[in-house]
């Protein structure tokens, strides 16, 4: 009796378990009907930014979206609509319109939250949804103020996921949501929705002189770094000051008849960084290898605290462990020489090419470089 009993519990427990993974939801809401419960939590995002470096054409007042989080008047907005702007202001509900404080921004995710300073009651906030559960061809719509156009709904479906656009500020593998849905300047920040009116990505770029091409942050990145952002202002994240790019040994070989390593190429090292103390070296020599640019001659990393570096999938895990703070054991090769070093990681700094481009609410434009096939690293 007590193993049947012990039995019946497993089986409960496995039961509760299995109920309780993440599933799709049906929804049959009609679009209208869905556009009627979120669009009031949009809202429009308005900046002033002023460069006193300029003669003339010194302001600019970029247009954007967002999305209310929290009923405490919390928005989440697009970072490169915001940031640097001498004042951000908020028009909601039937034509309110507030002045905002910037509480955090990241611009690696291009991610904002900014807040309302004296909220009202009852502020209509967005349902968050799970975008790990999206799929290509799944219907979403966006709602947000294209050429500041008041909350306009545009729908399609998702027509990729994990696209990967190494030109982001720190060039991370950044997955981001592509969809046709009609995205144009203003509709950065505004939510990206599924078919259940859940949040499910947040509209950051568009690609300019294209057609039906566009992307968003997966909303469950955004949530990761909320927490965050509230606290501190910004992502904290380890720098090391080195930029390159993953080589596989044999390719090179065959082609230069060069005696190398599998590992980081160190293209460049940014100066001040914790790789320029400890002595790293960079490339010299400019080689275009089937349409794709290296900078050859500076060291080559094959392994970071033991693990080598002989796969991107690895390289990506070992650098996802890094922390502010740790010592870093890096082996070298250089010259036919291996070696070791140590450094430690700091956290990185704001960099100019972070800032937003006063003129651009796009944020990536014409002449973008899809996936090259060895992708480009910053950390």
């Amino acid at each position: 009796k007590r193993s049947l009993k012990v039995v019946s519990i497993l089986i409960v427990v496995f039961t509760c378990l299995v109920r309780t993974a993440p599933a799709k939801a049906v929804c049959d809401e009609s679009i209208s009907g869905i556009y009627k419960r979120v669009s009031p939590s949009v809202v429009l995002v308005s900046a002033m930014r002023f460069d006193p470096l300029k003669f003339t054409g010194r302001f600019s007042y970029p247009v954007g979206s967002g999305f209310f989080v929290s009923t405490d008047g919390l928005i989440m907005t697009s970072f490169h609509l915001v940031f640097g702007a001498s004042a951000i202001m908020v028009t909601y509900g039937a034509g309110y319109t507030s002045e905002a404080e910037l509480i955090g921004a990241d611009p690696i995710l291009d991610i904002a939250l900014i807040k309302l300073p004296q909220p009202p009651e009852g502020l209509p906030v967005a349902t968050i949804g799970d975008s790990d559960l999206l799929e290509v061809g799944d219907e979403v719509m966006t709602i947000g103020n294209p050429l500041g156009f008041e909350k306009t709904l545009a729908h399609g479906i998702v027509s990729g996921i994990n696209r990967i656009l190494p030109v982001s500020p720190m060039s991370l593998m950044l997955p981001l949501i592509q969809t046709d849905a009609a995205v144009n300047p203003g509709n950065s920040g505004g939510p990206l929705i599924n078919r259940c009116g859940e949040v499910v990505g947040i509209t950051t770029s568009l690609l300019a002189n294209m057609e039906n091409i566009s992307f968003a942050v997966p909303i469950n990145l955004a949530k990761a770094i909320m927490p965050q952002l509230i606290e501190s202002g910004r992502v904290l994240r380890p720098w090391t000051g080195i930029r390159g790019r993953l080589i596989m040994a044999q390719e090179f070989r065959e082609i230069f008849n060069v005696n190398v390593v599998d590992g980081l190429l160190v293209e460049t090292v940014d100066p001040g960084s914790p790789a320029d103390e400890a002595g790293l070296r960079g490339g010299e020599l400019p080689v275009m290898i089937a349409g794709e640019d290296f900078l050859l001659g500076g060291d080559i990393i094959f392994s970071i605290n033991g693990h080598l570096v002989d796969e991107e999938d690895g390289f990506e895990m070992v650098l996802a462990s890094l922390k502010i703070g740790d010592k870093v054991r890096l082996g070298l090769y250089r010259h036919g020489t291996r070696s070791e070093i140590e450094l430690i990681a700091t956290e990185r700094p704001l960099f100019s090419q972070d800032l937003p481009n006063s003129n651009e609410s796009v944020l990536f434009q014409s002449g973008i470089r899809l996936r090259p096939k060895s992708p480009e690293w910053s950390w």
